[in-house]
């Protein structure tokens, strides 16, 4: 016989009020949430998945949203027709949420343990002193190191995946019979990701609570889920247990989810995008281990492009009463060359200081010992002016496209604006003619000139951050986690898109990214960072079949890789 469904939700339509009238995001939803279930639901952004469990935890924009019809039905209560209040004792208690950036959804001003402990105040009647006891036990079950020292500390003060677990402790709390959890690990490393997937798994098995998890990543939703729904423009397209979804799926666009994300056995020329598979015009050339010799013969005949030698970085505490200071090294006496053409690949954890030698090497923040040579020449202390000629040279992709535009500048004027710095070509006019072709080259369109940044979607502004990058034509790019954040069919296209303009332009990458699979696809030579020191370092698909250390290893064997 089969179970009765915990939560149902029947026929949902939701629109966004804007100048135009009003915008159908959720198109007549219907599905349900079984007792001792983990339900995941996959899609890119837009596809309408984070909506519905706003819509579930009553937490829809009331002035900005209107549910036109449908029902969401909790333990035969349509939760709809609940008052505020009746809302408010649901959330936390009965239905809890884990969002997926913890620093944006955790009091910047209040510790970690105090505002678990409110959670248990304000729905239980027990007392302080046990609501502290039941924190340090919660922290304990999250596996939160240090719980006592975590409880007194400010969401700041600790890491991002102990963040992640303060979270996971909050939502937990009141033993909720659902746990929503939205993208609770897409900012993460993949070792810290595993854990995280590994900790909710074991808290369902051992609480029999329901969990619904979403993720725009189905290899990783595959590793946790019971039963998966794909959703598309606000519809369910597909839906079914997670082995027959994964081995085999029936529609073009959950192929695509699967297919658009890189491989890590074979090495595709390109990434098929959904856009490909829903045309069924996929390009299935693999680069063969000859001519990548080939390529790598070449590439590594000449001279370096780029030595660092031996650089390190530190940072000093401030000085105690006694006024001594301690030095933290973020790099370590790293040294590797880059040579004209290729792709360097940059892995490691958060806090390896991977990000600190990029910005070392754009000299962005300055070495504290070390050499760096850059086209044989010394540039370890250049003066302003030699400096800012080095940076029409060296360039940076930012992982957050829309922080590094000005919201004021219209994308066009971003654009032409280091043209002018480093004066390229004689006019505006000339520089216009320039901006929009290669607005054209990223795959945008002319009329974006004068649109702002506000006005384009993840993927297009990190297209006109890599436009802005390369308008200066730069020898060097360092592309600093600049996918990270999009969906894996928006990154496919990201990363073609940076594959061509280093064929078109002669580009050097130095791709870093915590993301292995993405790493791999992209590099040539692939470097390892491990607390602030080079781990390894070689040819990437090399380093990939055989690691040679524990912690490469660890790294690899964390990947998600579907069933």
């Amino acid at each position: 016989m089969k179970q009765a469904a915990i939560l149902s939700v029947h026929n949902l339509r939701v629109a966004f009020k804007s100048n135009t009238g009003l915008n159908e995001v959720l198109h007549g939803l219907s599905y349900d949430l079984f007792p001792n279930e983990i339900l995941g639901i996959v899609g890119e952004s837009g596809s309408g998945k984070s909506v519905a469990s706003l819509a579930i935890m009553g937490l829809l924009p009331p002035k900005k949203s209107v549910i036109s019809s449908g029902e969401i039905v909790f333990k035969s209560e349509d939760i709809l027709q609940y008052t505020q209040k009746e809302l408010e004792a649901l959330r936390g208690q009965k239905i809890a949420m884990i969002f997926q950036e913890p620093m944006s959804a955790l009091n910047p001003s209040m510790c970690c343990g105090t505002q678990v402990e409110e959670i248990l105040l304000q729905h239980t009647s027990i007392s302080k002193k046990a609501a502290k006891d039941e924190v340090i036990r919660l922290f304990e079950d999250v596996k939160i190191p240090t719980p006592n020292e975590t409880f007194k500390k400010y969401p700041h003060e600790i890491s991002g995946g102990q963040q992640q677990r303060v979270m996971i402790a909050m939502a937990i709390a009141c033993k909720p019979d659902i746990l929503i959890a939205d993208e609770p690990t897409t900012a993460l490393d993949v070792t810290v990701q595993k854990d995280i997937i590994a900790l909710l798994k074991s808290l369902q098995k051992e609480s029999k609570m329901s969990v619904i998890f979403i993720s725009h990543d189905l290899s990783l939703v595959s590793e946790i889920a019971d039963r998966i729904l794909v959703m598309y423009k606000g519809d369910i397209v597909e839906s079914g247990d997670t082995k027959s979804i994964f081995k085999t799926p029936k529609e073009d666009y959950t192929k695509a989810l699967i297919g658009a994300r890189p491989t890590l056995k074979s090495r595709l020329k390109q990434l098929p995008t959904i856009s490909d598979f829903l045309s069924n015009s996929i390009s299935k050339t693999i680069i063969s281990k000859s001519e990548r010799a080939k390529k790598h013969k070449e590439i590594y005949s000449q001279t370096p492009l780029l030595e660092v030698i031996n650089l390190e970085k530190a940072y000093f505490s401030k000085a105690s009463f006694f006024g001594t200071r301690t030095a933290f090294k973020a790099v370590d006496a790293v040294s590797f060359k880059v040579y004209s053409g290729e792709t360097m690949g940059l892995v490691g954890e958060s806090g390896c200081g991977k990000s600190t030698l990029g910005k070392a090497i754009l000299q962005l923040d300055k070495a504290t010992a070390g050499t760096l040579k850059y086209k044989g020449n010394d540039i370890t202390n250049l003066n302003k002016k030699e400096l800012r000629s080095l940076r029409k040279e060296i360039q940076i992709i930012f992982q957050d496209p829309y922080a590094s535009l000005n919201p004021r500048l219209t994308v066009g004027k971003a654009i032409m604006e280091p043209m002018k710095v480093h004066k390229l070509f004689r006019s505006d006019t000339e520089r216009k003619a320039k901006t929009i072709e290669i607005l054209e080259k990223v795959g945008l369109e002319a009329s974006h000139f004068d649109r702002y940044p506000h006005e384009f979607s993840g993927g297009q502004r990190q297209r006109i951050g890599i436009a802005r990058t390369i308008a200066v034509e730069p020898k060097l790019i360092i592309c600093d986690e600049s996918v990270s954040a999009l969906d894996i069919s928006v990154q496919a296209q990201v990363l073609n898109l940076l594959n061509a303009l280093k064929e078109d332009y002669g580009f050097t990458y130095i791709f870093i990214s915590h993301d292995l699979a993405v790493v791999k696809f992209m590099s040539d030579q692939l470097m390892v960072m491990n607390k602030g020191k080079i781990e390894e370092l070689g040819e990437a698909d090399t380093i990939y079949e055989s690691p040679q250390k524990a912690y490469t290893k660890a790294l690899i064997a964390a990947i998600p890789k579907g069933i």
